[in-house]
């Protein structure tokens, strides 16, 4: 049992060393490499526990920060992603509170603006309040930034 619990905490080690994972995600990965043994996965993931490497919170801090950085999100898609990820929902809305979503649109709707440029008012400002909805910003920050960046013609 023993070169089994190393093995498969080897393997755990290493899907955690690409990036952060929260529980839910290290349960469905031994899930699947182990499928018919709950005792060792059971063991393994108190071993990833105790080596502090099982933290949700930990996670959705690392995950905000990423898409804050690389592809910023509204709050809605925000929630809804670190849901599917398996994140307590009172957890997520706890961090996501001190969100400040307006420089996020902003900084998003700036790249989308230039492409839309050169649509005509009425299309352009359609297009760029449907992209922000769909990253999931709610219609009043979509309305500032659409007064914002969308000019007349």
């Amino acid at each position: 049992m023993n070169d089994k619990l190393e093995k498969y905490l080897q393997k755990a080690l290493k899907f955690i060393s690409i990036r952060p994972r929260s529980q839910k995600e290290i349960l469905d990965y031994l899930k699947r490499k182990i499928p018919r043994n709950l005792k060792l996965r059971n063991l393994v993931l108190k071993n990833l526990e105790r080596l502090d490497l099982v933290d949700d919170q930990a996670f959705v801090l690392w995950w905000l920060d990423q898409r804050n950085s690389f592809r910023p999100k509204g709050k809605r898609a925000l929630l809804q992603e670190l849901r599917q990820k398996g994140i307590e929902r009172e957890l997520v809305e706890n961090l996501l509170a001190d969100l400040d979503e307006l420089p996020l649109a902003r900084r998003v709707a700036l790249k989308k603006i230039k492409i839309l440029s050169k649509l005509p008012y009425l299309e352009r400002k359609q297009k760029l309040s449907a992209f922000l909805a769909r990253r999931g910003f709610g219609w009043s920050i979509i309305s500032k930034i659409l007064d914002e960046m969308v000019e007349k013609e």
